[in-house]
């Protein structure tokens, strides 16, 4: 008789393709975003837009998707799993681009933006919800650091691909890109990521407990105020995603070609921004750096309000660059430990305190990026205004989160 082979060994990725994959799983989300801004004039001028900030709609409305739908993603998996919850979102995300391929509207451009946010949003749940599940405190932090550090290497290459393929035909090419990137992270999940929800931890289908999960996460002083500081700064970062297409690119600057690099050059700084919080969290606890990155953050975006006064809205290219770079650094190193500190209280209903913040978060900051990208008028001066009162905002919720204490060895 043949012996028998016993029984198949459990996926376990390694610790580099764990953090590899958890990254691209979020990096779906910027890269849908990222690369589409080079397209901006070309969309514009395709579809007769009457109005310049009319296009920044497809990034809002994209987000708006991930924002509400991240509310469904996270109490499902905290039912069926993690696997068959992100497996069903990278389904409906390549329906959304398959839509985006074959539209000839500019509205149902919009609806196909929101459809692939819908289904980016279970990348954005069930990476946290993962790392969560397999880790938490400063190891937690560091974790999704690194994440952060691999994530945010997508802006400064998406932007560059964007224009590439261009070069080679016309925008529908680049909704070819995302497609073959859902694709991508669908097998290499389904392959090599075993189901991590603890078996304790899962729920039956109750809205009772799902209401619970909910109620217990708005009211943790600390999940929440956190919660809300991380909504902040992702709203000046979505204002600055919104409008960077036309203060670099065509109306302010007019890089034209060297935009990418410009978009680049600061992603790249943040990427370095979240591998130095991920080697110093673990020393000098999340909130010593995520309090020190707030206060820092608001001095660079008052610093910027500065500039654009003092130069009639623009400001020399390299001045203006730096004082966004530094904010965008300081934002790196508070933002993940935010995330973090929103969820350390929350590992026993994981699944939806990540999906209800994620949706909280996510949805303010489309919202608010809305806003402030509306708000363009041809210089940097809404945007420098937005930066400062939103650095502001969240200082003042972390404050209302530590009841007035900063720097706690945590």
């Amino acid at each position: 008789m043949p012996k028998s082979r016993g029984p198949a060994r459990p996926l376990k990725p390694s610790f580099p393709e764990f953090v590899a994959l958890i990254a691209l799983m979020m990096g779906m989300t910027a890269f849908s975003i990222d690369n589409l801004l080079p397209a901006f004039g070309a969309i514009r001028a395709d579809f007769a837009l009457p109005d310049p900030n009319d296009v920044q709609t497809l990034v809002y409305a994209y987000l708006i998707g991930i924002a509400v739908a991240q509310i469904f993603y996270g109490t499902l998996s905290d039912v069926v799993g993690r696997r068959p919850a992100l497996l069903a979102g990278l389904a409906v995300y390549t329906a959304g681009s398959l839509l985006a391929l074959v539209t000839d509207s500019f509205s149902l451009l919009i609806v196909a933006r929101v459809i692939q946010g819908v289904g980016a949003s279970a990348g954005r749940v069930m990476a946290v919800a993962i790392v969560r599940d397999r880790f938490e405190g400063r190891e937690m932090a560091r974790i999704m650091s690194l994440v952060m550090m691999v994530f945010l290497t997508v802006p400064i290459v998406a932007p560059a691909l964007g224009s590439l393929i261009l070069a080679f035909g016309s925008w529908h090419l680049i909704f070819v890109a995302m497609l073959a990137l859902g694709l991508i992270v669908a097998a290499w999940f389904a392959l090599r990521m075993p189901e991590t929800l603890h078996p304790e931890y899962r729920m039956p289908f109750s809205v009772r407990a799902i209401g619970a999960g909910m109620m217990l996460t708005v009211t943790n002083r600390r999940a929440f105020g956190y919660a809300t500081g991380m909504g902040l700064m992702m709203g000046a970062l979505m204002a600055y995603v919104g409008s960077a297409s036309q203060v670099f690119d065509t109306d302010i600057y007019r890089l034209g070609h060297l935009f990418p690099v410009v978009f680049a050059v600061v992603a790249a700084i943040m990427a370095a921004a979240s591998f130095l919080n991920a080697s110093l969290v673990r020393r000098l606890g999340m909130r010593r750096l995520s309090h020190g990155g707030v206060i820092g953050f608001v001095v660079a975006a008052l610093g910027m309000v500065a500039a654009a006064l003092v130069y009639d809205g623009r400001p020399p290219l390299l001045l203006f660059c730096a004082l966004v770079a530094a904010a965008q650094f300081l934002f790196a190193l508070t933002v993940p430990n935010f995330n973090s500190t929103a969820m350390e209280p929350l590992g026993a209903v994981a699944g939806t305190a990540s999906s209800f913040i994620g949706f909280y978060t996510t949805l303010m900051a489309a919202l608010i990026g809305f806003g402030v990208g509306r708000a363009f008028d041809g210089t940097v001066l809404p945007i420098s205004l937005g930066y400062a009162g939103l650095g502001i905002l969240a200082l003042l919720a972390v404050l209302w989160a530590e009841k007035g204490k900063l720097f706690h060895h945590a």
